[in-house]
């Protein structure tokens, strides 16, 4: 499910760019911003989207699992788990006004298009109800925490949180017979 979402960005924000700047080809893509060597695996003159952190959204778990009837059986599935993802757009660029305006597309674009739905926007998967996009405001000492963490050298970026990526197991693991008659006994003991 996590993969669908950033490629669903990347793709929205690829057409984005396409239409803003007449640029063809991908621009923005899905992957690590450094890789194991510790050199950049962001293509020049391109924008990752990373996912950076992953946390589950504890106010909206469920605490009920759900009851479903489906194939003529009963079947019970655990609570939804329900996440936010922190997902960091990151500018490699040659020439630095260039990272800059292509990451002000970046912004700009989230600015008017905060909320997804899979009515609103058919590529966006139908197992995926609705995605929200809020900008994250990080300190210098949170910045410089991320890029160490990260392992590389600061590039321009912004990180955005996205809410509400839920992750259910379809298989069928608690399956019973449907009920099909109900006993009562009334009176005495």
């Amino acid at each position: 499910m996590l993969d669908r979402v950033l490629d669903f960005f990347s793709g929205e924000l690829n057409a984005y760019f396409q239409a803003k700047t007449g640029v063809v080809g991908d621009t923005v893509s899905a992957g690590p911003i450094v890789n194991d060597s510790g050199k950049y695996a962001i293509q020049e003159n391109s924008i990752a989207a990373t996912i950076i952190n992953i946390e589950e959204d504890a106010i909206l778990r469920d605490q009920l699992a759900e009851v479903r009837y489906q194939q003529n059986q009963h079947v019970t599935l655990e609570p939804k788990l329900k996440l936010n993802i922190y997902v960091l757009f990151s500018a490699n660029y040659t020439r630095y006004d260039q990272a800059l305006k292509h990451l002000s597309l970046v912004l700009s674009y989230f600015q008017s298009q905060r909320v997804f739905t899979s009515t609103n926007f058919p590529n966006l998967n139908s197992a995926i109800n609705r995605l929200s996009v809020e900008m994250q405001t990080l300190s210098y000492d949170q910045l410089n925490q991320i890029w160490a963490y990260i392992g590389g050298k600061h590039l321009p970026s912004v990180l955005y949180r996205v809410r509400l990526v839920s992750i259910q197991d379809e298989s069928l693991s608690n399956v019973q017979p449907p009920l099909t008659t109900i006993n009562i006994q009334t009176g005495g003991q």
